[in-house]
């Protein structure tokens, strides 16, 4: 499959390791330029590319950048891209850490949605509570007692399976976290946010979640 990246810090550059490592096609792009990204692909055999050349032919992106840099991506981003294309969101917005006052989000949009907006295309929610690491060190096969499970949110029905046989792939079980509209369960400061667990583990810290966002992540 062709899987183009965009962000190639922690999350960015281990799911471009994994999925490199798993036989997939990746083109990964960051906001410095492909000179930059020579050690990841010399690692990992990923070719680099511009942000603008970052989706062409994919059947899946992923974008993996600060939430603030989320409006600065080019137009027509996803042009060239495959007809069903699927983009995963990481993000969290972090107001206080690292993205300033967002007003729809303070207002009570979600995270997802806010970026489905200014990317003129819905997403899929997820690894945006996965510690990085764990990408490379927790995968296990399918049916194994250890395998950890990871939250997917998204509107797109057929772009969110899409999205879980790849992450089942990868070596994750999930589970459905609902719509957009429901990515609050997931985000910062939530119970699941962070938690290493299976399907059980995380369904019930899904279930748990409360839609008030947590002071340290307010504005």
């Amino acid at each position: 499959m062709k899987i183009g990246i965009i962000g190639a810090g922690n999350i960015g550059g281990n799911l471009t390791r994994r999925l490199t490592a798993l036989g997939h096609e990746v083109a990964v792009a960051n906001s410095r330029g492909p000179h930059t990204l020579s050690e990841l692909t010399a690692e990992t055999g990923a070719t680099a590319v511009t942000v603008e050349q970052a989706a062409r032919g994919a059947a899946v992106v992923v974008v993996t950048i600060p939430l603030k840099n989320i409006p600065d991506l080019p137009p027509n981003l996803f042009a060239g891209a495959a007809a069903d294309l699927a983009v995963i969101d990481t993000g969290n917005y972090y107001p206080q850490q690292r993205d300033g006052r967002i007003a729809e989000i303070e207002d009570g949009t979600t995270e997802s949605r806010w970026t489905a907006g200014h990317l003129g295309h819905t997403v899929v929610k997820a690894f945006n509570g996965t510690y990085a690491a764990d990408i490379l060190d927790k995968p296990r096969p399918k049916g194994a007692p250890d395998r950890v499970a990871l939250p997917v949110a998204g509107d797109d029905e057929a772009a969110k399976q899409a999205v879980r046989a790849l992450i089942d792939e990868i070596g994750f079980d999930t589970v459905d976290a609902g719509t957009l509209d429901e990515s609050w369960r997931q985000q910062p400061g939530t119970p699941v946010y962070g938690l290493v667990g299976d399907v059980a583990a995380v369904s019930k810290a899904l279930a748990e979640a409360e839609p008030q966002r947590p002071a340290d992540f307010r504005a």
